[in-house]
Parts: C-alpha cells; sequence; structure tokens
C-alpha cells in the first residue's frame, strides 16, 4: 500500500484498484480507519478523536489532490506524495 503522506506518526495511504468509494487509509499506532475522500467520513475503522481531527483537517486541504491520487491508482500509475498537515 503506497504511502503519500506522513505528520504527527500518522500514516497515509492508498492501495491500487481498490473498491469504492474513492478513499484513503490511515494509520495511528494500533489505530487503522479508512475514510472517504468526497464526504471525509469514516467508512470503517477508528482513530482517536485528536488524530481523526486531524486526519480530516489534512483531507480537506488535500481533497482535490487526494482524488487525483485516487485516480492514478485506479490505472497503476505512480501515486504523488501529498505534503504534511503543518
Amino acid at each position: 500500500m503506497p504511502e503519500i503522506s506522513r505528520f504527527l506518526g500518522i500514516i497515509i495511504a492508498m492501495y491500487y484498484k481498490d473498491h469504492n468509494p474513492p478513499h484513503f487509509h490511515a494509520r495511528y499506532n494500533d489505530y487503522k480507519a479508512i475514510i472517504s475522500i468526497k464526504d471525509l467520513s469514516v467508512i470503517e475503522g477508528k482513530l482517536p478523536p485528536k488524530v481523526l481531527g486531524l486526519v480530516i483537517e489534512w483531507a480537506s486541504i488535500y481533497q482535490k489532490q487526494l482524488m487525483e491520487d485516487w485516480d492514478l491508482a485506479e490505472e497503476f500509475a505512480e501515486l504523488k506524495k501529498i505534503p504534511p498537515l503543518e
């Protein structure tokens, strides 16, 4: 699963040719969640509330880039790194 961003101990990744709806995976310690790109909701899993807030804040800034990476992943193309939350 290619890593597309990392910040504050949070790893953001995306699978190639993954199932719909468009989403990304967020990991933090032993927590994992799948987050919808379109509405930034948790599809599956759980993150601590503060971490989830940071992930949603980051994703709202880079929503367009996340969708671009989703489209690249659908074509098995190299994914672009997305800047971390600062």
